[in-house]
């Protein structure tokens, strides 16, 4: 990344930027995942080994169909999850 003075856009302009944009009710694009059809996806969790399918409206796991792959890492865990990552899809934030 170039510096500022250096024909770059500096950070400050860019946050700026993206805040005028935020109160003007443009939301960010965010990359939505996406599964080829008929994939399996396992994930061990707390020694029972999880699989679920992909089918092109859904998911199915135990051999129920779900609308999204955060309802099922739900059920399978109790708690609330971003789907992808549970399912090791997404890279972990670096703390």
């Amino acid at each position: 990344m170039k510096a500022a003075g250096q024909g770059g856009v500096s950070s400050d302009r860019r946050l700026a930027s993206a805040a005028s944009r935020h109160r003007m009710g443009h939301k960010p694009k965010v990359r939505a995942a996406s599964f080829k059809p008929g994939s399996t996806l396992i994930r061990e969790w707390q020694g029972r080994r999880h699989e679920v399918e992909v089918l092109r409206d859904g998911f199915v796991w135990n051999g129920e169909k779900h609308a999204s792959l955060s309802k099922v890492a739900r059920l399978i865990t109790g708690v609330r999850w971003n789907g992808p990552r549970f399912f090791g899809l997404r890279e972990v934030d670096a703390a």
